[in-house]
């Protein structure tokens, strides 16, 4: 379960205290003293396995799966199997052929199963979407101070997925080609990289990953037709730079005359709020998912090809223990 296991149990009591048609049933740990604090703490049982949950109680319907990303699979399977509804943290899978086994299992057992991409929920991403037009450019950095969670996986797959899913959503284009370098630092995986991405649009993206870094900036920039736009995460806030007529017409003009800066209504919400109260809902109408397993495994694939290149480039420089890592 975690740190962000609890998280996920402490959002689903906020929703039951708030009157929405859910009950936090209990929490899962191997590690039993962790689950009954947990369980303590949000008023529910604790379960030292899944096993044990699903037998325990049949009206269990939903479940959120947040454990090492190697446990992924076999976990969410689980539940699938169970006929319980999953989602599933990212990264959806440490390797393709057990995103492909996920998927499979959801379309088998017809379980409504979303992929945990938070930054989907964000209120400054949702506030983007309805200016999206062709983003030709993206500039993106998340750098997080070092702490020892999440290291079972790269930086790549523990915090760049968040930007090569949201950057896949706004370009809706697949991938060309990929450049990418990365070092370990403070752990035995790569813990900052660089990567450029250009997609078969034409588009071009950036991206700067580190969890070594001595400060925590999460922001996306982009480019499109007569438009700048600067999305902070963390602060929620989208600025659009718009050049000529139109953007003097709906922005404030700025130093220079030709282009005005404005900014959408975002409305302030905890990302992770937003993300479970939307899996809740698809559960209760059997609804679309706005995140669903495949887009995930796209986020996945990408991923794993720009490891593939961290690699690579690891062997041009020597870096021979680099060169041996593998997901």
């Amino acid at each position: 379960m975690g740190v962000f296991g609890r998280n996920h149990a402490r959002i689903y009591k906020e929703l039951e205290e708030q009157g929405e048609p859910v009950r936090l049933l209990g929490v899962v740990d191997s590690d039993v003293d962790r689950a009954d604090a947990v369980a303590r703490e949000f008023n529910c049982k604790a379960f030292g396995s899944v096993h044990q949950i699903v037998t325990t109680h049949s009206e269990l319907q939903a479940a959120s799966v947040a454990v090492p990303t190697v446990h992924h699979c076999s976990v969410a399977r689980e539940l699938m199997n169970a006929g319980i509804d999953v989602l599933i943290e990212k990264p959806l899978a440490p390797t393709l052929a057990e995103a492909d086994e996920l998927i499979r299992a959801a379309a088998k057992h017809k379980r409504v199963a979303q992929v945990g991409h938070l930054e989907r929920f964000n209120p400054a991403v949702r506030a983007t979407l309805p200016i999206l037009t062709q983003p030709m450019f993206f500039e993106v950095h998340r750098l997080s101070v070092f702490t020892p969670r999440s290291l079972d996986v790269d930086v790549v797959l523990d915090l760049m997925i968040h930007d090569l899913d949201i950057v896949l959503a706004f370009a809706k284009s697949e991938v060309k080609e990929v450049r990418a370098v990365g070092l370990p630092i403070l752990s035995g995986k790569v813990d900052i990289a660089s990567v450029r991405l250009e997609l078969e649009s034409g588009c071009i993206a950036n991206f700067t990953a580190s969890r070594v870094s001595t400060e925590r900036v999460r922001k996306l920039r982009f480019f499109q037709p007569r438009q700048y736009v600067s999305i902070d995460y963390g602060r929620q806030e989208v600025h659009v730079f718009t050049v000529g007529r139109e953007g003097a017409a709906s922005g404030t003009p700025s130093v220079n005359p030709e282009i005005s800066v404005s900014k959408p209504a975002v409305a302030s919400e905890e990302p992770l709020y937003a993300e479970l109260k939307s899996f809740l809902q698809s559960v209760r109408k059997r609804s679309e998912l706005l995140v669903p397993l495949e887009d995930g495994r796209r986020a996945l694939a990408v991923a794993l090809e720009i490891l593939s290149g961290i690699r690579h480039h690891a062997k041009k420089l020597n870096l021979t223990d680099l060169a041996k890592v593998k997901n």
